[in-house]
């Protein structure tokens, strides 16, 4: 027999449950114009409103659920200011981050979503052509995303008996009955933060993901770094033709690549010079999809003022010596306050001067700050604080100084000493002599 287990028995982990839901964001569709040229960026008069209803799209359920509804189509007729209604079934390929999508209203997140055409042209020959487009979500979060959308349409299929397909007003492609777009996505890309920070020497993780329909398969991969007008690529292997070719420090995992789609890039021993903007390019043999990441540096400051402690001499004027070391970026705040033993609260003090900025081997930066102390004018004792705030502090490294009470001198106690002897002999004679 087997002994039993001792204690009360718990009960396994419930394994999570999900549930397939609507999820509908609000877009602007940046489209063509009437030659069929894409518009340039920013042109105004390129956007139209549209609709993206990711349908039947798995989430976990976390009790939340209950007042999510399945998308009803508006029942009225599309025309030229209607919004575009682009239907997209996600069944071959996982949309992530759903669940920060599901609930980005309840968050108090906003999502930037921007639809496309992927090309200018359709593809496809014959009575079957298919539109593609490329649908761009962000988070304020950080989470970036990435669809590639496709839209066969086949005149044999839509003309019946002489009736003629109806087509979106503004697109002029065949819509379903219900006025809407159907389209399924064919292709993700996606990178859960986009702005990161690192520091001198860290290691740091940028992140990519990405899936396929099963009818792609990647055909490469490329990161790219831009920073200051010139780019370089850091990174980047192409299926069938051997090794990935990789500068120093990064590193992808190809058969995580290969395996499940986990582009990521890792970078060991950062440097001022790592500090840029970040390319995740993913390639299948029809379409691109990237990911866009900022890496920041930032290295703190050491913080130290000289002398630590200033004796008060009269007529004599003491400089006190802030230096600040070591930090990235370039921006610092520096200042300094007096507090005497009667103050309530530190005293800020105009009347400092600095050196100018001093940059490393490294990349970081120095500066000294000087604060003069006058005997005529200074209160002793006071503390003296040096406050220098930077983006890579939590809060501001305060160092100070402590400006000591006069002390008397040798000359002085000597005189001293000398008049409290006379007086005692004095003293001491007068009241011997009325005895």
């Amino acid at each position: 027999s087997f002994p039993l287990p001792k204690g009360p028995v718990k009960d396994p982990t419930p394994a999570p449950v999900y549930r397939r839901v609507d999820i509908t964001l609000a877009c602007s569709y940046v489209g063509e114009d009437g030659r069929g040229f894409l518009h340039a960026f920013g042109s105004s008069s390129s956007e139209h409103p549209a609709t993206l209803v990711l349908r039947g799209i798995s989430v976990r359920d976390d009790g939340n659920l209950d007042d999510v509804t399945e998308y009803k189509v508006p029942q009225e007729n599309p025309d030229h200011s209607s919004p575009i209604v682009f239907e997209a079934s996600a069944q071959s390929v996982s949309i992530p981050h759903a669940e920060s999508l599901l609930h980005a209203d309840c968050d108090g997140e906003e999502v930037n979503c921007e639809i496309s055409p992927y090309s200018s042209q359709r593809t496809g020959e014959g009575p079957c052509q298919t539109s593609w487009f490329m649908a761009t979500l962000r988070l304020s979060s950080g989470i970036s995303i990435a669809l590639v959308l496709k839209a066969p349409h086949c005149s044999s299929l839509e003309e019946e008996k002489g009736h003629d397909a109806k087509l979106q007003p503004k697109l002029r492609i065949p819509m379903s009955k219900e006025g809407t777009l159907l389209t399924t996505v064919e292709f993700q890309s996606s990178s859960g933060n986009t702005s990161l920070r690192t520091h001198l020497g860290g290691s740091v993780t940028l992140d990519c993901h990405f899936a396929l329909a099963p009818s792609s398969s990647l055909s490469s991969l490329e990161w790219r770094r831009q920073h200051q007008g010139s780019g370089s690529s850091l990174f980047r292997y192409q299926v069938g033709s051997g090794g990935p070719v990789a500068q120093p420090k990064v590193h992808v995992d190809v058969a995580e690549l290969l395996g499940t789609g986990d582009a990521s890039l890792s970078l060991q021993g950062a440097s001022v010079g790592d500090e840029g903007t970040y390319i995740c390019l993913v390639s299948t043999t029809l379409h691109q999809a990237q990911n866009i990441i900022h890496l920041h540096v930032a290295e703190p400051p050491r913080v130290r003022v000289i002398p630590a402690v200033v004796s008060f001499e009269r007529e004599v004027t003491t400089t006190l010596t802030c230096n600040i070391a070591g930090y990235y970026p370039l921006d610092v705040s520096v200042s300094w306050t007096q507090k005497t033993p009667e103050d309530d609260t530190e005293i800020p003090l105009s009347d400092a001067h600095f050196s100018s900025h001093r940059q490393s081997r490294d990349g970081t930066y120095s500066i000294t700050s000087y604060l003069s102390i006058s005997s005529a004018t200074a209160r002793a004792p006071a503390t003296y604080s040096c406050h220098v705030s930077h983006v890579s502090l939590a809060e501001p490294i305060s160092v100070s100084a402590h400006l000591k009470a006069p002390e008397q001198t040798g000359l002085e106690g000597l005189v001293g000493a000398s008049i409290a002897t006379v007086i005692f002999i004095i003293v001491l004679f007068i009241v011997l002599r009325r005895r």
